[in-house]
Parts: structure tokens; sequence; C-alpha cells
């Protein structure tokens, strides 16, 4: 399998005309078929909707504070430094909240890079899913894994929580995750980014600078980790605004600009090819 893609690769890379650069393989298509990380030095390489990741670890898919969910996608690699964080977070669950534990969806490939589905970013080993639902106190079995669905936590009109199934448990989850030094972002939903700049309370706000708005996440929140200092290549986010974030620029994502749905006649994104990404992830996808 692994021979085929170098093949794949070569032609990718090598093939000279206009033609054959438009029929080059999705850097998805490749990724996705590789099911083993790379016996390399953990790196994570480019930036995080645009690399690879070298050395993955795999989070365990069993934890006494965490389970792994959809295990069917094999997406619970990461690298070592970002595994490290879900089992040291997954610890601190039960002390900050009243959860047992975590259920943590996805992280990256075994090779990183792009997915065929779900996700832009993830790629480079360093960003993970965890659901807004907590853990049961029994261990699911695979099928419910596959089955179950999380909680949606915002109301139906996208405008705030919804106060059925939000809690203070919600925001102690996302403000550990924050307060964490590692973390660079916490991405929420608009309306979950709202319902914490008012329950958060007139003091302790330093750590809402790190939770970041963006479109869907209701089902769970993204929790990105920095570039270790072990991995050169890693390309860094710019870094967050100062302040808290509740402010004007919160309140554009409720604006009809930002509720704009895309042209269903726009063309569609073009796909990244492996010429598209860091010269490195080639020998990290042909890796034995």
């Amino acid at each position: 399998m692994v021979f085929r893609h170098a093949l794949i690769l070569f032609c990718s890379l090598m093939c000279g005309s206009a033609d054959q650069a438009l029929a080059a393989p999705e850097a998805r298509q490749l990724f996705g078929g590789v099911g083993t990380p790379a016996p390399m030095e953990a790196r994570a390489i480019g930036a995080f909707a645009r690399g690879c990741l070298a050395g993955a670890t795999a989070l365990p898919i069993n934890g006494e504070t965490w389970q792994v969910m959809r295990l069917e996608r094999n997406r619970n690699w990461g690298h070592p430094d970002m595994v490290a964080f879900l089992e040291r977070f997954a610890r601190d669950i039960p002390r900050v909240s009243s959860w047992p534990g975590l259920l943590v969806g996805d992280i990256s490939q075994a090779r990183g890079g792009p997915m065929l589905t779900g996700h832009a970013s993830h790629q480079i080993g360093l960003d993970a899913d965890i659901w807004l639902t907590p853990m049961p106190r029994r261990t699911l079995t695979r099928e419910e894994r596959r089955d179950i669905s999380a909680t949606n936590v915002v109301a139906a009109d996208w405008n705030d929580v919804n106060p059925a199934v939000w809690t203070r448990d919600h925001v102690a989850v996302l403000r550990h995750a924050a307060r964490a030094p590692e973390v660079s972002r916490v991405l929420v939903n608009p309306a979950i980014k709202r319902a914490l700049c008012r329950d958060a309370g007139p003091t302790d706000r330093a750590w809402l600078r790190k939770v970041r708005p963006w479109w869907g996440h209701n089902f769970h929140f993204h929790v990105r980790i920095a570039c270790p200092a072990s991995s050169p290549e890693c390309r860094e986010q710019d870094a967050v605004p100062a302040g808290d974030g509740c402010g004007a620029e919160l309140d554009w994502w409720f604006s009809p600009a930002a509720r704009t749905p895309r042209d269903p006649n726009a063309p569609a994104p073009r796909q990244l090819t492996m010429a598209d990404l860091p010269a490195a992830c080639g020998r990290v996808l042909t890796a034995p």
C-alpha cells in the first residue's frame, strides 16, 4: 500500500505538463489511505491546515477518564505533546467538574495531512475535538462509539445556548482547557462564546481570550496546542487578539453577514495536492 502511494506521489511531484499537474492526486486521498504512523522523530510539519505529522502517537482508546469515539475513522493519532496534554486534561476533569471524563473525537490521521472528510485543520497532530457530552461511567461498546451522537448545546435559533442542556460543568471544562499554558485556542460555536462571556463572572476573564468563535462547534469544542519547540517546521498561528473577545468582534458572528450561506453555485474549493504541502510531507507519506 505504501509503495503504491509512493509511485502516485512520485508522479504527482514530478509530472511536468499542465494536464499532468491537474491530474495530480489529492493529498487527502494519499494521507487518508495510510493507517500507520511514520517511524520518524516526532515532528509537526507545516501549518494546521496545510501540513503533516511524523512520529505520531495514538491516544489509547480507553483511559480512566476518557474514551475515544468514532474508532472506525482511525483518527486518534497526534503529536506526542498533544496526546500527553489530552491525558493530563482528562485526568483533571473529575476534579474541576462533575463529569467522569471526556469523550474524545478526531485528533489527526496516522501521518496527519488532509482528511477525506470533516476537517480543514487537524493536519499536524496539534488539534483535537472533545465532545460537549460527559463520558459515561461505563465503557461504551465499539458500536455505541460509532452510532451515538454528541449533545448539541446550542438553541434552535443559534443565538444562545440551550438552557435545557447547558450547565456550569460546560463552563468549568472549557475554562480549564483555555487556562492550560500549552493551549493556544479553544474553538466553540459563537453562541457558546456568548454564554461563556455571560457566565464567566466579572473578575476571572483572562482565559476567555483563547476561546474563539467559529462556525459549527455546537456538538464539540476544538482544542489547539502551540507548536512544540522540537518541531521547527511547524507554522504557528498569529497570537489571539488582546481582550476577552466579548465585544463587537463577537457581535459580528450574529450578524446577517456571518450567517449568509455559501453560494451553492460557487466553485468548490480546490483540494490540496502534495505540491501544496511542505516538501518534508512527501518523506513522511512514503516512509516505511
